[in-house]
């Protein structure tokens, strides 16, 4: 095979992943400018969905509180993710890392019904013990930090790992403690990692329907468990339009995420070429 067929065909087999990825979202988008009440149907173009997604009070409420969890879950879970990267790179060898680390990362593998049942009898083991125990939002939050901050450590670990340790050191020889170490120094180092756990775990609670319908309460219906539902009883166009805002909301996120890191990276690189040709 020649290298311009076998370039080619390197590309054909990108374009068909990309196709079998893509073209049911952008169907997905496209129909939701269906004039028809009935979803897989084109009757022709109109914007009348999204008026009716609009004046559907369910759901722009069940939209805001998936949002509000997501938020306070992904900022949750950066903090406590940051803190336990940090315990597996910067602590050194201590008992019970090992076990602490597999704690840590077991969220990853483990099925999000097992997770959503047994963080259900904690709540449920609280409540008989103290008589107190996380309803509705709080142990959606909760349950939602849980698993998403196995996925943040990973992500911080792998770039505190690769950082260069002698930055930090001369630092403190220069006389700074560790806490302004970390601000001043390793904190703008990994800025780009923190950002992508933090749109990561936004993404997975804001997706997450399996875990919430374990512990939400009759008042915190999520979107994902309101979509769920309302496919159940029939495809309305309205979750086509909410789907195309979804996903035009986390394509700007995406984006903003992404342009922060090449800023960073950028930054980094014109501050390692200032400092060689300083020496």
């Amino acid at each position: 095979m020649s290298g311009r067929t076998q370039r080619w065909t390197s590309w054909a087999i990108l374009g068909l992943g990309f196709a079998f990825l893509y073209v049911p979202v952008l169907i997905l988008m496209v129909y939701s400018f269906n004039e028809s009440r009935l979803a897989t149907v084109w009757s022709g173009f109109s914007f009348k969905w999204y008026g009716e997604l609009l004046r559907d009070k369910q759901m722009l409420s069940a939209a805001w509180i998936s949002i509000k969890i997501a938020f306070l879950t992904a900022s949750a879970a950066v903090v406590l993710g940051t803190m336990a990267a940090l315990v597996m790179t910067r602590m050194g060898k201590f008992p019970g890392k090992t076990l602490f680390g597999a704690l840590i990362t077991a969220p990853l593998v483990m099925p999000e019904v097992i997770i959503g049942l047994s963080i259900l009898l904690m709540f449920v083991s609280l409540g008989q013990m103290v008589g107190l125990a996380p309803k509705g939002i709080a142990s959606i939050w909760i349950a939602h930090v849980t698993f998403t901050l196995a996925f943040v450590t990973v992500v911080v670990s792998s770039r505190l790992a690769e950082l260069d340790k002698s930055l930090e050191e001369a630092a403190m020889d220069l006389g700074a403690n560790r806490i302004k170490v970390f601000f001043l120094i390793t904190l703008p180092i990994i800025a780009p990692a923190l950002v992508s756990g933090w749109l990561l775990a936004f993404t997975l609670s804001l997706d997450d329907v399996v875990i919430s319908s374990f512990v939400a309460g009759p008042n915190s219906t999520t979107l994902p468990m309101k979509v769920f539902s309302s496919v159940r009883l029939g495809l309305s166009p309205k979750i086509n339009a909410l789907a195309t805002l979804m996903i035009l909301v986390v394509a700007v996120a995406a984006f903003i995420g992404w342009w922060i890191m090449h800023r960073d990276e950028k930054r980094r690189k014109l501050d390692m070429q200032m400092a060689a040709k300083e020496k």
